[in-house]
């Protein structure tokens, strides 16, 4: 099975950027769909973004559209979250996890999760 590590997290003023990086090792990552989801403090874990084997698909949660892209380097075995314009409901410990999949409105993950990495965005 494929092993994540997300990293990039941090402490950000409101308004600024951040990139979540997510690596896998173990096994071919190409072969796998991709999704972040966040989990604020008190909160359930939230569906953030998707993105397809190709990466020629992708898709996000309302509250991040035209602020956050998902991307992927399958010859880095990473995916990418680029954050911007964050505001201070972002702040929460995002994961990345393999084989998304959607019922309706909700997504969950079928495959791995990484172990997270916390983004602060400060007010």
């Amino acid at each position: 099975q494929v092993q994540l590590v997300e990293s990039g997290g941090g402490l950000v003023q409101a308004g600024g950027s951040l990139r979540l990086s997510c690596a896998a090792s173990g096994r071919t990552f190409s072969d796998y769909g991709v999704a972040w989801f966040r989990q604020a403090p008190g909160k359930e874990r939230e569906f953030v973004a998707a993105i397809s084997i190709s990466g020629g698909t992708t898709y996000y949660a309302d509250s991040v559209k035209g602020r956050f892209t998902v991307s992927r380097d399958n010859a880095k075995n990473t995916v990418y979250l680029q954050m911007s314009r964050l505001k201070p409901d972002a702040t929460a410990v995002y994961y990345c996890g393999t084989e998304p999949r959607r019922t309706g409105s909700s997504w969950s993950v079928g495959g791995a999760w990484g172990q997270g990495t916390q983004v602060t965005v400060s007010s």
